[in-house]
């Protein structure tokens, strides 16, 4: 009995040492939330954690948010040297000034996960996980030919000078080639609802006959809506954003009429990108690629799936 319950003792001594040295740290790096929609990625990261610990108790996830390339660069560091990390999850604040921190931590050991704003070296990430922007310009571009033909005007509000938005409003312009629609005019709004409200007001000011207005990102929209209700010109056009916000989303499935649809671009990625990593330590499948995200339109018979009524965003 005593050599057993020695044996015993060492089996339980050998398990334990086995998963302490089976411990994950996983290391997410985000900007803060300083606008709406990276309010939603810090909620949906949130979630995530907790959610991941909670289902495997050898991973610890470490999330760490930044209000400017500059500290993010030095979240990664500490990341690296004090958290001493085995992956890293990052999106990036702006892409140049990330590479050569999150090449460190690929030369400490670390699985890579890049996520949406990718990095200019490729070569360093093990994954990268975003939206699909040119299926956000094709699918809109889609619903506003079923809605509107030749001779109808559209006005069109982009984001900032990015590969992201050009990306976007090509794929956008290309898919109306050919139908008679008119743009009349497209102007940056810097993804931001007051910019996207002065700008609209000119459009309104401007032209006097507006059929449709493709804000590209849910921000943009709704200062877009203000301006047009303030204007009292609600009843002329409709409008078309683009992310999945929640009030975009609850006025689709309420049936509104100025925001009818809605296209995809989660901030829930990153929980995409959170998943994707656990699972290069707890799956025997490979995990390492890309993973482009679809961008499908949100219409009053599947907005409820989209609906977060928690998230900030």
């Amino acid at each position: 009995m005593k050599a057993l319950t020695l044996a015993l003792a060492a089996t339980t001594a050998l398990a334990g040492a086995a998963l302490a040295q089976d411990q994950v740290k996983i290391g997410v790096s985000i900007p803060a939330a300083t606008h709406g929609w990276a309010g939603g990625l810090n909620w949906h990261a949130q979630e995530a954690e907790k959610r991941l610990e909670a289902l495997h108790s050898n991973i610890d996830i470490i999330l760490v948010t930044a209000d400017s390339p500059a500290d993010q660069a030095g979240d990664i560091e500490d990341l690296i040297s004090v958290q001493q990390i085995d992956a890293l999850v990052v999106l990036p604040f702006e892409s140049d000034p990330l590479v050569e921190p999150v090449r460190q931590a690929k030369a400490a050991g670390a699985f890579i996960t890049v996520v949406d704003r990718g990095l200019p070296d490729t070569s360093i990430q093990d994954v990268y996980v975003a939206g699909n922007n040119t299926a956000m310009g094709e699918v809109s571009a889609e619903y506003f030919k079923t809605r509107l033909g030749e001779g109808d005007n559209i006005v069109i509000l982009r984001g900032i000078p990015t590969v992201i938005d050009t990306e976007r409003f090509d794929a956008f312009m290309a898919g109306i080639e050919g139908s008679g629609i008119n743009v009349l005019d497209n102007q940056f709004a810097n993804w931001n609802r007051d910019d996207g409200f002065e700008v609209m007001q000119d459009f309104l000011s401007r032209f006097p006959d507006i059929d449709g207005v493709w804000a590209q990102d849910d921000d943009i929209a709704m200062g877009v809506v203000e301006a047009v209700r303030q204007a009292g010109r609600e009843g002329e056009m409709f409008i078309v954003g683009g992310a999945g916000m929640k009030d975009v989303i609850k006025g689709i499935m309420d049936g509104d009429e100025l925001i009818p649809v809605d296209v995809l671009y989660p901030p829930a990625m990153i929980a995409t990108a959170m998943d994707v990593t656990v699972a290069n330590f707890t799956s025997n499948g490979p995990v390492q690629g890309e993973y482009i995200l679809g961008a499908p339109l949100v219409t009053p018979d599947n907005a409820a799936q989209f609906y977060f009524p928690d998230s900030p965003f």
